[in-house]
């Protein structure tokens, strides 16, 4: 009788083969999936720089060409879940080639679009394509590699995840300002190929891996598609939409949570023989106090991201370029950090503790946001460089650590699920931080402005007239230059105390989380990689 379950245990001489080409290639593995991650986590920032250019070329408003972003990040927290169960499906070599080369096609199919509808259409492939790039990649670096190397190996891992939303706008701005917003997509292309060779070349199943070919969780499918996809939906447009009073959103809202409800039932019943999620794996306190706090990393991570840009171009009145080379020594500075951070967490006795790691991070995210919530109108670049140098450390020794925690206690065969849960936290976050932290400022820039215009001195006005008039003109013209000005003057203040405002949220809900790195322990074993037996 049929058990749904293939196996694919190779026999010894195929074992004894397969196993030292891992060993042998595994850095060489390693470059393959650290460039297709850092390829799909570039792309979803770095295309925004370009919308408006590919607005006016698809003859497309502000509101359509959205959904270009949003589409791609649709696809991808749709698939992110299900990544354990399309490579327990199709086996990890195949998933991860395939979603590569599918990443590739979308890519250049984009580029060629000549259509908002054919762009749209090809940035949903594309988003299905990265979430193996993601997960999958993830899961397998910590099956190939052996326990006393994870600590490097998934800070090298996470250099891409982390810098990468940093580097998109500063690049995805170079490439549209000296060529076409479609380059922003053809560059995938020959990255996607090196990348493709390396994993499809070099990179086996496990010889204890096992195919799943039961039945399919099309219920389960149904209700992820539904649920996650109408939440990201919701996150997406809510604030445009103004939330709840749009009849199409509070639709959704109540779709997403009736079936992530009934998605999260179905995948614990025991009637559900193979579910698409195995969601019994955050028994785990370790994953899922990290998921938790990747939740909020997300959010400040995504949520940053989104927020000094507009910050520096509506007050400070920076160009993207240089919107993006500011941010560039932080993005470095996670780096150093990341990379430090593997070091120390590297090896059969690490050199400090992650969680004493995780705390100093907390402490410099607290510490830059604090900086970057008292800054005020006349602030230039550098008044910036030092909070965003020090938030760009605080992140190197919150990913690496909290990650290392997350995979510390698992199982190298939990590995897969776990990864596609992680990331899936990570990109809700972000989805979470952008459309909370987007309702806040427009709300707050409100409140401010109603606040001092009730403060605002009579005699303030009159003086302003008095001078306008004094330059010529009527007394009229006079006065509508003086109300002007006083408009401008009140709008930035109010602009600038909501982004104070905004910062400071970031800051609180750091703060909140504080207590859950408690509940994280010392990993007590380091399994052997899955590989290595």
């Amino acid at each position: 009788m049929s058990t749904g379950v293939r196996s694919l245990a190779p026999t010894p001489a195929r074992a004894a083969h397969a196993i030292p080409g891992i060993e042998k290639y595994r850095w060489v593995i390693l470059l393959g999936l650290i460039t297709a991650a850092v390829m799909e986590v570039l792309d979803t920032t770095i295309v925004n720089v370009a919308l408006p250019q590919m607005a006016g070329n698809l003859s497309a408003t502000q509101v359509e060409i959205a959904w270009v972003s949003t589409s791609y990040i649709l696809a991808n927290v749709v698939v992110l879940p299900m990544t354990a169960f399309f490579t327990a499906r199709f086996g990890r070599k195949r998933y991860l080639t395939f979603s590569i080369l599918l990443f590739i096609a979308a890519s250049f199919l984009c580029g060629t679009s000549s259509s908002l509808g054919e762009l749209v259409l090809f940035r949903l492939l594309q988003g299905a394509g990265g979430a193996a790039l993601l997960s999958t990649a993830q899961a397998t670096l910590r099956q190939i590699f052996p326990a006393r190397e994870q600590g490097l190996v998934q800070a090298i891992f996470l250099l891409g995840i982390i810098v990468a939303p940093t580097l998109g706008p500063t690049l995805g701005g170079w490439i549209t300002d000296n060529y076409t917003w479609s380059w922003c997509f053809f560059i995938n292309v020959p990255i996607g190929v090196v990348s493709a060779l390396l994993v499809s070349t070099f990179l086996h199943d496990p010889p204890n891996a096992t195919r799943h070919t039961g039945d399919v969780d099309w219920l389960g499918i149904s209700l992820l598609v539904a649920g996650v996809g109408s939440l990201q939906y919701v996150l997406e447009e809510g604030n445009s939409h103004d939330w709840f009073s749009d009849a199409w959103i509070l639709r959704l809202s109540i779709l997403s949570a009736t079936s992530l409800v009934t998605l999260l039932w179905w995948q614990l019943s025991r009637r559900n023989a193979h579910p698409v999620i195995e969601l019994r794996v955050l028994k785990n306190q370790q994953l899922a106090a990290s998921i938790f706090l990747f939740v909020v990393l997300g959010f400040g991570l995504f949520g940053g991201a989104f927020l000094f840009p507009l910050f520096t171009q509506t007050i400070l009145g920076f160009t993207p370029t240089a919107t993006g080379l500011s941010m560039m020594p932080g993005g470095v500075t996670t780096a150093c950090i990341a990379l430090l951070c593997g070091f120390l967490l590297n090896g059969d006795k690490p050199k400090a503790d992650a969680r004493v790691l995780i705390l100093v991070g907390m402490s410099l995210m607290l510490w830059s946001m604090w900086d970057l919530g008292h800054l005020t109108v006349v602030a230039g670049e550098r008044d910036a460089r030092l909070a965003l140098i020090i938030r760009g450390a605080a992140l190197g020794f919150l990913f690496t650590p909290i990650n290392n925690v997350a995979f510390g206690s698992l199982k190298p065969q939990e590995a897969q699920q776990a990864s596609g849960l992680i990331n899936l936290s990570r990109q809700l976050g972000g989805s979470f931080g952008i459309a909370v932290l987007g309702t806040y400022l427009t709300r707050h820039i409100a409140l401010h402005r109603a606040d001092l215009v009730t403060n605002l001195y009579e005699q303030r006005y009159h003086a302003l007239v008095a001078g306008m008039a004094a330059k010529g003109g009527t007394l009229i013209e006079a006065q509508a230059r003086a109300l002007r000005l006083l408009e401008a003057t009140v709008m930035r203040q109010a602009s600038m105390l909501a982004y104070n405002d905004a910062w400071m949220f970031i800051l609180l809900s750091f703060l909140c989380v504080v207590p859950a790195v408690f509940l994280l322990r010392r990993p007590r074993g380091r399994a052997a990689a899955v590989d290595a037996h």
